[in-house]
């Protein structure tokens, strides 16, 4: 199966530390957000990698290379200076990722997710991992009823940024920027959609007090 990383985001929240360094490369400790994760997707046997980038993404380029070091093969999906959003990033990635099931992983987030878990494919067109809605966020964005994902019907829990996708489900998109969310929606109201609720570590890496936070727990 191969891996999707999605480094194209402006980081606004993330300023002044985002105008001169995209955020993926914000540095936690000796290492960068995204070598965190691509070294986790290494471990769990994920060795084809794309990742795409908009704002400043010469810089990931040159830090990561063709991946070699890490142990795995980086291909680009080069997007304009704005980006394409989740959602046309990944669509103008599928030629890259082929015809099978993907993994897609937020470029800004920490985990200790075992990533090896989702190489068994459910049926459907997406598979989620959800988990505990932080303080920052309390309202969350799906429901978990046994595996399948809701939109509406109970507690909601926040998606991860972690998720299997089925080419299908971009099959009536075409070439634009849009959001990853509103395809999830529609497909979980089509029952179509499956996850499930990680308790682990997770953090989401969206403000400067939260960097400061995370480079805290990790020291």
């Amino acid at each position: 199966m191969k891996a999707m990383i999605l480094a194209a985001g402006r980081g606004e929240r993330m300023r002044p530390l985002t105008d001169f360094t995209p955020k993926p490369l914000l540095q936690v400790g000796f290492k960068c957000l995204i070598e965190y994760l691509i070294e986790s997707l290494a471990k769990a046997g994920f060795t084809d990698l794309v990742i795409n980038h908009a704002h400043l993404g010469s810089q990931i380029e040159e830090r990561l290379g063709d991946g070699k070091r890490y142990g795995v093969q980086i291909c680009y999906s080069p997007e304009s200076s704005n980006g394409l959003e989740t959602g046309g990033g990944i669509f103008q990635a599928l030629p890259l990722l082929g015809k099978e099931p993907f993994l897609v992983v937020n470029s800004d987030i920490w985990t200790d997710y075992p990533f090896a878990r989702v190489r068994l494919i459910p049926e459907g067109l997406a598979y989620l991992i959800l988990v505990n809605n932080p303080d920052y966020y309390p309202q969350g964005d799906f429901t978990l009823l046994g595996k399948q994902v809701r939109v509406e019907g109970g507690d909601k829990l926040t998606f991860s940024g972690i998720g299997v996708y089925h080419p299908d489900l971009f099959t009536c998109c075409c070439p634009s920027r849009f959001p990853l969310a509103p395809l999830l929606r529609g497909a979980a109201d089509q029952n179509l959609v499956t996850g499930e609720h990680y308790q682990g570590q997770w953090y989401d890496i969206g403000t400067p007090a939260r960097l400061f936070n995370l480079r805290k727990r990790l020291s």
